[in-house]
């Protein structure tokens, strides 16, 4: 440990993403002075280094302090941009609002609206995403609108433990989804722009203005892919072929990342310094390579403002800056720092960024690659000097690709499992074949379109990037056709991944034999996968979808359930690749216009009453009752008595058959937090007749 200490500074993000992390696994919402208090501890724990200065002390104080700082983080990042959330639904109301953002989606548009108002007498949250069946063109952001619409609270888990959709929309300011009625009516602003407002406006008017452009030249499947590589727009695409790069495991090329900021900061870098080298009276009086560094940093940051900014677009923006950075003040660039202090960067600002799968995935694979890289750089040290030819170049340069599809896969296996449960297992062969398209013949072409566009002369770069979306869309629907191409896996627990993820860390940050250790809480992780038993028994907030596992292991539906995406997220979540109709009903499952009713081994009846006639006779008899009506004060002999009541307070339910029942709701998992308000006491119900 002592001999690796210049890698101890490689530890601060991964003890603020500890202390994120524990602010996030709270069961309710600190008291707002705590970030204050843990800033202070922080500081207190630093300056009583010096009292006992060893390099141990440091080392844990930096730690520890790190871990405080993250914990504040994030909760002044949620106290400043804390939105009220929608408790109930808005069947119908008369809203207006101002354009932040209008995207394509199948035959209408998605649209976020900010400074909402409401006919209704309910506080409107900062901003509302509904979906207008309209001409994604004719809203542009920064315009006033009204329309009639239907709201409703942003949706939680589907299952407890899943992924929280309100929570990432409470981190953008979302407190409310939707959909409008009829038409849409524009309306004068009501409230003048602020400069930041008029500059987020105008710079979604260029991204879309530059994605029509694109399409224009390129109105094929291929338009629609080369869009979401320039501006990160990936309304276009074509289903089948987002399934294919899915598949594939190439769904990264469309999501705007590493690679193409790498690819486009670079292939600015040699374009700007190669004109300039063919020029003798400047490139042998001015310090060129210099020159090319400053260009590639503003040519990626136009890139990275068009693009979306994502995270792991940003994460690769902050480290080309590091690395042109010290081409300026000729300094090598440390690439694994690099990656510290983007993920320290981030962390710091965007704490939330921690628990999305665009995070961890991007800097899981930039960590696994760099760290090859530094092996790499070890191994050529030792090597015997020979000068190697053309044919040993290119055997390297496909070596690297297959080595760096490899490790890149491994590196993100865990987190796409845990998040999306499938892995594409032939990423390595998808992967050997389109990263040299990507890299000679589409960045480079759409690069060139970029500078070209204020020009008019877009449309040559643009040609040559759709040939090369045209054969890297080849290899995806080959590669995707393949036998096994995906494989689906049931749902880890968290603890897993975080065994895994910090196993994995030891592994790559460190460079001594002590970095073997991380194979075994990587180990431990997978372990946990394996002994983790799934529930018996999912009902959905609605009440009516219900699923049942079965003497198989596999999961059966009472009935055809009436929320669809509960019910096929339940079944990816289980790793079960059968539709929702293939799972629906079974030889111990008997249904009538009353209910349902299921025969199990280990807890014998269970019921699902649809109509009040039902529920008397299924209360005596049955040991699970689950209602779709008022049920609790008529039902005194089930053990465990459900009804719409409960499921439209405390969300989806989970329950295990134990000697006693085990039972989790979506409710007590997400806590109570801001992206999760209270709802009102359960109503009293009436006692029987």
């Amino acid at each position: 440990m002592l001999a690796e200490r210049e890698r101890w500074f490689l530890w601060l993000p991964v003890a603020l993403c500890a202390g994120i992390g524990a602010y996030f696994a709270l069961p309710a919402e600190p008291p707002a002075g705590f970030a204050a208090l843990a800033v202070f501890a922080a500081l207190v724990c630093v300056s009583l280094v010096r009292r006992w200065p060893s390099d141990w002390a440091l080392a844990l104080a930096g730690l520890f302090a790190a871990a405080l700082i993250g914990f504040a983080a994030a909760q002044i990042r949620t106290a400043r941009i804390a939105t009220p959330v929608l408790t109930h639904r808005i069947s119908y109301t008369q809203i207006s609002g101002r354009i932040v953002s209008a995207e394509e989606r199948g035959k209408g548009a998605r649209v976020t609206l900010e400074h909402v108002e409401s006919d209704r007498r309910v506080e409107m949250p900062r901003r509302v995403r509904i979906f207008i069946r309209t001409d994604p063109a004719s809203l542009v952001p920064g315009q006033w609108i009204a329309a009639n619409v239907s709201l409703m609270p942003p949706p939680g888990p589907a299952a407890p433990g899943d992924y929280d959709f309100a929570r990432w929309a409470f981190y953008r300011g979302i407190g409310a989804v939707g959909f409008a009625f009829g038409k849409v009516e524009f309306i004068p602003p009501r409230q003048a722009a602020r400069w930041l407002d008029r500059w987020d406006a105008q710079l979604e008017r260029l991204r879309g203005q530059i994605t029509a452009r694109v399409r224009a030249v390129l109105p094929g499947p291929e338009g629609g892919i080369s869009a979401a590589m320039i501006t990160g727009e990936r309304g276009g695409i074509a289903p089948g072929d987002l399934v294919a790069f899915r598949n594939s495991g190439l769904a990264h090329i469309l999501s705007i990342s590493g690679l193409h900021l790498a690819l486009a900061g670079g292939f600015f870098f040699w374009m700007v310094r190669a004109a300039l080298a063919a020029i003798p009276a400047i490139a042998l009086r001015y310090p060129i390579k210099k020159w090319a560094a400053l260009a590639a940093i503003g040519g990626s940051g136009f890139y990275l403002l068009i693009s979306g900014c994502d995270t792991p677009a940003v994460r690769s923006y902050i480290m080309l800056t590091i690395m042109f950075l010290a081409v300026l003040v000729d300094r090598p660039a440390l690439t694994m720092r690099s990656v510290a202090i983007a993920a320290g960067l981030i962390l710091l600002f965007q704490p939330e960024s921690l628990i999305e799968p665009g995070f961890e995935m991007s800097f899981a694979a930039v960590i696994g690659l760099i760290a090859l890289a530094e092996w790499e750089a070890m191994r050529a040290r030792n090597d015997d000097g020979v000068r190697p030819g053309p044919v040993a170049h290119l055997r390297r340069y496909m070596g690297g690709i297959v080595w760096a599809s490899l490790i890149a896969t491994l590196a993100t296996a865990p987190f796409a499992i845990f998040h999306f449960d499938r892995s594409a297992q032939y990423g390595v062969l998808a992967n050997l074949a389109s990263m040299p398209i990507a890299g000679f013949i589409i960045m480079p072409a759409a690069t060139l379109a970029m500078i070209a566009l204020p020009f008019g002369l877009e449309r040559w770069p643009l040609l040559v990037m759709g040939k090369g979306v045209d054969l890297m869309l080849v290899v995806a629907h080959w590669v995707a056709g393949l036998p096994g191409a995906t494989a689906m896996a049931a749902a880890w627990p968290i603890a897993a991944l975080v065994l895994m993820t910090g196993g994995g860390l030891w592994l790559a940050l460190w460079r001594r034999r002590l970095r073997w250790l991380g194979l075994v809480p990587v180990a431990a992780g997978l372990l946990l996968t394996l002994a983790d038993r799934p529930p018996d028994l999912l009902i959905g907030r609605d009440g009516e979808t219900i699923a049942l596992r079965g003497d198989d292991g596999r999961l059966s539906f009472l009935r055809p359930p009436p929320d669809d995406y509960t019910a096929s997220t339940w079944l990816v979540r289980d790793g079960d690749g059968r539709t929702v109709e293939a799972a629906t009903g079974g030889p111990a499952i008997r249904c009538d216009a009353l209910g349902c009713v299921a025969e199990t081994k280990a807890v014998g009846t269970i019921a699902a009453p649809l109509r009040a006639a039902a529920i008397a006779q299924d209360c005596v008899r049955a040991a699970i009752v689950i209602s779709a009506r008022p049920a609790r004060r008529l039902c005194s002999g089930p053990r465990l008595v459900i009804d719409r009541f409960d499921t439209a307070r405390e969300g989806g339910y989970a329950i295990w058959f134990d000697e006693k029942f085990k039972v989790k709701t979506v409710s007590a998992a997400r806590g109570e937090r801001p992206w999760n308000p209270k709802r009102n006491p359960r109503p009293p119900v009436k006692p029987a007749q």
